[in-house]
């Protein structure tokens, strides 16, 4: 931004009024979401007191840089404004509107009104002190041009030639680029998260790798599931999701159809996740390797698709987190560790993590770790299971920190509870 244009005078209280913006939700407390190379249209009201005119300005920067673009927006009538920018990049834009009286172009619609002869010379000669700042700040031909307009408003004595001088909108649109913005007010910065197109509309496939096989009693792989591709994609779908692919406790192991034992050959809930083989960065053995992992997710793209995963925040009772970080889970009076219930049901074999635990910090860091992890390995999508039993400021810590490394990255919130609880998701 040009400096000549800021305000002049720091103790003149702002003029005028900016209200109604839009997009912002919750005023601008969360980001409005945009896909890349879509327009971003913000509208808001500016106004002032009295008949004055008003000029409102749309600031608009892209993520890291600290400097504004600028443009002069469009009126609408009735004080509406609107201006528009397109970005280019993913990741948290913002934008800030200005808004200011606009001294040059209130004087020349009263000038227009005048009929007087003497009233007309004296009113050109109060244009000239207004355009006359102006083009000291100007430079080079604009600086000439602009001094030439304030000499000939303030010299000239016939009437219908300073008729001629007001009319010339380009000599003060060229005045109003350099005109001081004295009692500008100006918004706060409202973010605007901008996404790839798959995070507004894509079709998911969910399939479970283990039961991708294509032959009975066989535990199905990644390979398997590389195998279908071709397949779900002539389906019309571009995004396979797959259930938690980690290794799956055996403590508390439920058995088919969730009895409470498992018997031999029960191959648990993929939910409870956790075993002596890790954790939430572990795969279980029996779908492959992290190789083959990467062979599917590499397949998916060759392929104009992509794997999303689930994550899931719990663990079970065999997750080298409970013995590591003991902490990190709910003790129930009896000494035992809390395990996840809707009562009369019972997970026995799901711990939930406990979010009001002291060592909060470090839990926030771990679970951070797991996404970056898979993102790492080129997953680009993860559907979030039950989201709204976890703090929403984890949740905005969380997605910040890993679109800082990773801004393609979409999550998708899994959750059955109140529209409120819902909508803040």
């Amino acid at each position: 931004m040009n400096d000549a244009r800021k305000p002049q005078r720091a103790d003149l209280a702002p003029e005028a009024v900016i209200e109604n913006v839009m997009p912002s939700v919750d005023a601008g407390r969360f980001a409005a979401k945009r896909v890349m190379g879509e327009p971003v249209e913000v509208t808001a009201d500016g106004f002032a007191h009295g008949h004055e005119k008003t000029l409102a300005t749309l600031r608009y920067r892209a993520p890291g840089e600290r400097e504004w673009s600028e443009l002069d927006m469009e009126f609408l009538g009735n004080d509406r404004w609107r201006g528009s920018f397109t970005p280019q990049a993913l990741g948290l834009w913002q934008f800030q509107l200005t808004c200011r009286v606009d001294y040059l172009e209130t004087w020349r619609e009263s000038f227009a009104r005048r009929i007087d002869p003497d009233d007309v010379r004296l009113a050109a000669r109060i244009g000239a002190e207004l355009v006359g700042p102006s083009a000291s700040r100007a430079t080079g031909p604009d600086k000439e041009r602009l001094a030439m307009l304030a000499k000939g408003l303030a010299g000239e004595k016939d009437a219908a030639k300073l008729r001629a001088l007001a009319q010339d909108a380009t000599a003060f649109a060229l005045a109003r680029k350099y005109a001081a913005r004295d009692g500008q007010c100006e918004t706060v910065a409202y973010p605007v998260l901008v996404e790839r197109a798959r995070a507004r509309f894509s079709s998911w496939y969910e399939l479970f790798p283990r039961s991708a096989a294509g032959e009975a009693g066989r535990h199905g792989t990644f390979e398997d599931v590389e195998e279908r591709l071709d397949e779900i994609a002539g389906l019309g779908f571009n995004v396979v999701y797959l259930p938690p692919i980690h290794p799956i406790g055996r403590v508390k192991r439920k058995g088919r159809n969730n009895v409470p034992v498992a018997e031999a050959g029960d191959v648990g809930s993929p939910w409870a996740i956790g075993a002596k083989e890790g954790g939430h960065t572990a795969i279980h053995p029996d779908l492959g390797t992290l190789a083959d992992f990467r062979h599917l997710v590499r397949g998916a793209k060759l392929r104009g698709m992509e794997i999303a995963m689930d994550i899931a925040f719990q663990v079970a009772p065999d997750h080298p987190w409970v013995n590591e970080h003991p902490e990190w889970f709910r003790k129930r009076p009896d000494g035992t560790i809390q395990y996840a219930e809707n009562p009369p049901k019972k997970y026995e074999d799901i711990y939930p993590i406990d979010f009001d635990t002291a060592d909060w910090r470090a839990l926030w860091q771990a679970l951070h770790d797991v996404v970056a992890f898979w993102a790492r390995e080129g997953v680009e999508a993860f559907r979030v299971d039950n989201p709204h039993t976890k703090p929403f400021a984890f949740w905005e810590w969380l997605i910040a920190e890993v679109h800082r490394d990773a801004p393609d990255v979409v999550f998708l919130a899994e959750a059955f509870t109140r529209p409120a609880v819902m909508s803040a998701l």
